[in-house]
């Protein structure tokens, strides 16, 4: 066998034998198409192609772990998907607060919309809160499950924002803006019901930002819950909001309601399977068409016909 012909086709995945097989039945000097085309017609597919056609065994994942999420079901891809995966950052007073019917800081609340995001398998999830949240709660400030807040932070995920008292009197710095300036530099997704109304006046470019990638929620018994069309009815899908390689469907097409009796011809804004290979025409310019036709023969004969 030609060896560049050989390494040429192991390399595309073909095996040994089949590839020996077509050369001795074409000739050591057939053309590569010749010989792929009969490699098809074989039935030999790939390597890459056959592991991918044998389903996987069943392996079991520990708790929290996101090497079998959904993004990379969705995807359709074997390899990790957290790479298309856009970053999270949430808004956690505001996510606290709609958890706890605004009138606790319910930290349970953070945790739920923290898991919801790593069993879908993104990995850059980071949580602002104010840094006087980590003081003992007082009557007027009630919060709920505090020890959440460590365990987040020793995780990486939270981080608090800064906060000082002066003269008796806390100064705290503006979380607001840590939330919209990391998700804009890292081109991720803001988790909040917060619209950020003068940040958006402060800079145009956060305006579009916040406008465009700002993911809303729902608590519905201690279940966190995103809306599928972030962006509107007519807006993408929340799996293609949330993933930076999104994946558009399949155009829909609707059979006309007249079939062959539509006169709208290019025209017509639904399916016609009876002229799949044609352009669509009106039936007056199919009727130009033909005449336009029958004209140009019958000068070529007449010319024929008196040289």
């Amino acid at each position: 066998v030609h060896p560049s012909k050989l390494d040429f086709f192991c390399k595309l995945g073909y095996g040994k034998q089949d590839i020996c097989k077509v050369l001795e039945n074409l000739g050591q000097e057939a053309l590569e198409d010749d010989v792929l085309k009969e490699l098809i017609r074989m039935g030999s597919k790939p390597q890459a192609l056959e592991s991918q056609a044998q389903p996987s065994p069943l392996k079991l994942i520990a708790r929290g772990s996101c090497s079998a999420s959904p993004g990379s079901k969705w995807l359709g891809e074997e390899s990790d998907s957290s790479d298309h995966l856009r970053p999270i950052v949430i808004d956690g007073s505001n996510v606290a607060m709609s958890h706890g019917n605004k009138e606790v800081f319910s930290c349970w609340g953070i945790q739920l919309a923290v898991d919801w995001f790593r069993e879908r398998g993104h990995k850059y999830i980071k949580v602002f809160v104010p840094l006087w949240r980590k003081e003992p709660p007082r009557q007027d400030s009630p919060i709920a499950d505090q020890h959440i807040l460590e365990e987040l932070e020793r995780q990486s995920i939270l981080v608090y924002t800064p906060s000082r008292k002066v003269k008796g009197k806390r100064v705290v710095c503006y979380d607001d803006r840590y939330i919209v300036k990391v998700a804009y530099e890292k081109d991720g997704v803001i988790v909040s019901n917060d619209h950020y109304r003068d940040l958006q006046n402060e800079n145009p470019e956060w305006k579009w930002f916040i406008e465009q990638r700002l993911l809303m929620y729902s608590f519905v018994s201690n279940r966190f819950m995103p809306p599928d069309d972030p962006l509107g009815r007519h807006g993408p899908t929340l799996n293609n909001f949330l993933s930076k390689k999104p994946v558009l469907p399949e155009p829909k097409w609707q059979p006309c309601p007249y079939g062959k009796k539509c006169t709208y011809g290019n025209k017509c804004k639904f399916y016609h399977p009876e002229r799949p290979h044609q352009a669509q025409l009106s039936v007056a310019d199919e009727l130009r068409a033909k005449t336009k036709v029958s004209l140009s023969l019958g000068k070529e004969e007449e010319q024929r016909n008196h040289p």
